[in-house]
């Protein structure tokens, strides 16, 4: 009988979930179109391989949570982590100490630790709702990071170097890839990647496209739609494929990103193509008239012409005062804008309240440069400031700070060095500077800012899978389930608010395609790369152990819905209305039940 802690029961869900883990034991167990993503992509290689670089360095392997040390020698074999739950109350601290299972890859705290040597038993309950209020928080650190700062500094890279100026859709993909990467780091939680990225997709092509179609009820673009569902079912049978082998090869992964990188040409390409017949089309049909506009066309032209009046220019005063550098250091600072605060409504605000820490401390560490203002957002005093603090925060966020830390001939920390030189670099640049005009070289702060962004993410992202993987443990639950529910929700509510969002303004034609064209996106490019890291750092193949059948019932059921899709939308004839989002949403629901029965035992396969 397992022991009961604080009125929480640690025992298994499922008698057939506990039969699995018994046999294992011993085993370590916001995008409108994907094609934009690809112009820098290779940056964020770059950022991952540095970051995954030291994972083999003395100073990584020594680096212990600072808040909840651990102790203990790895003199135990290994032995799945969830079976502590088995153990009494007295017993649970050492085995979690002394288990390489239950040790994190990286991160800055040690949540299973905390759990069950920092909190007494009683307590296991205020622990979980502190670790879920944590998570919620990650994410929305996570959805800010990625929207106000690493997109900006992408598009404005983007702009400097002439790439495509709509770059910084990759940014919506952003944090489904981090998770990915950070879970495909350490084969305990490979399966958070699988189920997040699969369950995401499942979230996306049922709830998200069935809302589109509830909202507003649309036409969908044919050539597009089949062209996006075709190429994501190819990239849903690698993974299953994948999966059924139980490894992924160098050339397996290489070929995930160059899938990706054919389906970029080919959007391009239909792209083209249908631009020069549609020109075609409109040189032959009225040779000798001007051109004539629709209404839809004329409307959108006329009230582009009505809004062509800057309505800012209300606010600025009729007489300009040289603000001083202290004035601009501290407007520079401020996430609260005065005027949209009294506009907003109570929601608004009560979330903008969670959102000013976060705020404050990304402006105070990433720089952002914005082209679309005159000044390109060049704030000298705070800039200034950067060029000390975001290198000092690349190193701490490295390796979750492995290299910060590391002193060279044991004298000196890294960390003083990057503030030593920064602090020259920033004196320099305060005084061949000035406050009105920015630099020639303003675009480096673009490319530290995006730098600093990605970091950011990373380290967020790191933390959210660490408390999936303890939250798993406390309630016997396996990675892959986790991933496709709390992950995948987590990683997929910026889709959700921006496609809903576009459908209700009128565009639900460009919502529906973000749906596909996004997924593709994160499944391609988070497996592929995600593996190739892996075997960048010495790793021949990368090994994947599924969580028995919910993995498949979660591929299979991917596969079903693109099936579906690819059946119901041409014979409505691309008419998508309320009755095929509802049918959406169900589909969902049911998946989402067999799920969890799987994942608690109630259904299974009969042992032979």
């Amino acid at each position: 009988m397992s022991p009961v802690v604080g009125g929480w029961s640690c025992q298994p869900f499922g008698s057939e979930t506990h039969r699995r883990e018994a046999k294992s034991e011993g085993q370590a167990p916001w995008g409108l179109m994907a094609g934009r993503r690809l112009d820098l992509l290779w940056v964020l290689l770059m950022v991952e391989t540095v970051s995954g670089a030291g994972a083999s360095s003395p100073s990584a392997g020594a680096h212990t949570s600072p808040l909840f040390p651990a102790s203990g020698v790895n003199q135990t074999p290994v032995v799945d982590c969830r079976h502590v739950c088995a153990l009494n109350a007295s017993d649970r601290c050492d085995f979690i100490r002394t288990n390489p299972d239950c040790r994190s890859g990286g991160g800055y705290l040690d949540y299973l630790d905390g759990i069950f040597c920092h909190f007494p038993p009683s307590l296991l309950p205020l622990a979980i709702t502190l670790y879920a209020c944590w998570l919620l928080y990650l994410f929305l650190i996570l959805g800010v990071t990625a929207e106000k700062f690493f997109c900006p500094n992408l598009s404005a890279i983007s702009t400097t170097l002439r790439l495509s100026h709509n770059v910084a859709a990759f940014g919506n993909g952003a944090p489904d890839i981090f998770s990915a990467l950070v879970a495909f780091s350490d084969p305990h939680t490979a399966g958070l990647a699988f189920g997040a990225l699969f369950g995401a997709g499942v979230l996306v092509t049922t709830v998200v496209a069935g809302g589109i179609a509830i909202l507003r009820p649309f036409t969908a673009a044919s050539r597009p739609f089949l062209r996006d569902i075709i190429f994501y079912m190819v990239a849903v049978f690698l993974t299953f494929t994948a999966l059924y082998l139980g490894r992924v090869t160098l050339p397996w992964a290489l070929g995930y990103l160059g899938l990706y990188v054919f389906y970029v040409l080919t959007v391009v390409v239909c792209t083209w193509v249908y631009q020069w017949q549609r020109r075609r089309s409109l040189v032959y049909s009225m040779p000798t008239t001007p051109e004539m506009l629709s209404d839809s066309e004329e409307e959108d032209r006329v009230s582009s012409t009505t809004n062509s009046y800057d309505y800012r220019q209300e606010y600025q005063p009729l007489l300009f005062d040289q603000e001083s550098t202290a004035q601009i250091l501290v407007q520079a600072l401020s996430p609260l804008d005065c005027r949209k605060w009294k506009s907003k409504p109570v929601h608004w605000r009560a979330l903008k309240v969670l959102k000013l820490p976060v705020e404050f401390l990304l402006l105070l560490t990433v720089p952002l440069v914005d082209p679309d203002k005159e000044d390109r957002n060049w704030k000298r005093p705070l800039n200034c400031l950067h060029l000390v603090i975001s290198p000092l925060v690349l190193v701490l966020t490295l390796q979750s700070g492995a290299y910060g830390v590391y002193e060279i001939g044991g004298l000196f920390p890294v960390w003083g060095i990057v503030v030593i030189v920064g602090t020259g670099f920033a004196a320099v640049t305060f005084f061949a500077t000035s406050n009105s005009e920015p630099p020639r070289l303003h675009w480096i702060f673009a490319v530290l800012g995006f730098l600093t962004s990605a970091l950011w993410i990373n380290a967020a992202a790191t933390e959210v899978v660490n408390i999936l993987r303890s939250l798993g443990v406390v309630f016997q639950l396996s990675n892959t389930v986790l991933g496709l529910t709390l992950l995948a929700w987590g990683n997929s509510i910026g889709d959700v608010f921006s496609d809903f969002t576009l459908a209700r303004q009128g565009y639900p034609r460009m919502a529906f395609s973000a749906c596909f064209g996004g997924i593709i996106f994160n499944v391609l490019v988070g497996v592929g790369l995600g593996c190739l890291l892996q075997i960048s750092r010495g790793h021949p193949e990368v090994k994947l152990e599924p969580d028995g059948l919910l993995v498949w019932v979660l591929a299979g059921a991917l596969g079903l819905s693109l099936v579906c899709s690819l059946v119901s939308v041409p014979l409505q004839c691309f008419q998508l209305n309320r009755t095929y989002g509802f049918c959406l949403l169900l589909f969902y629901a049911s998946f989402l039940a067999v799920a969890l029965l799987t994942e608690f035992g109630v259904i299974h396969l009969k042992s032979v």
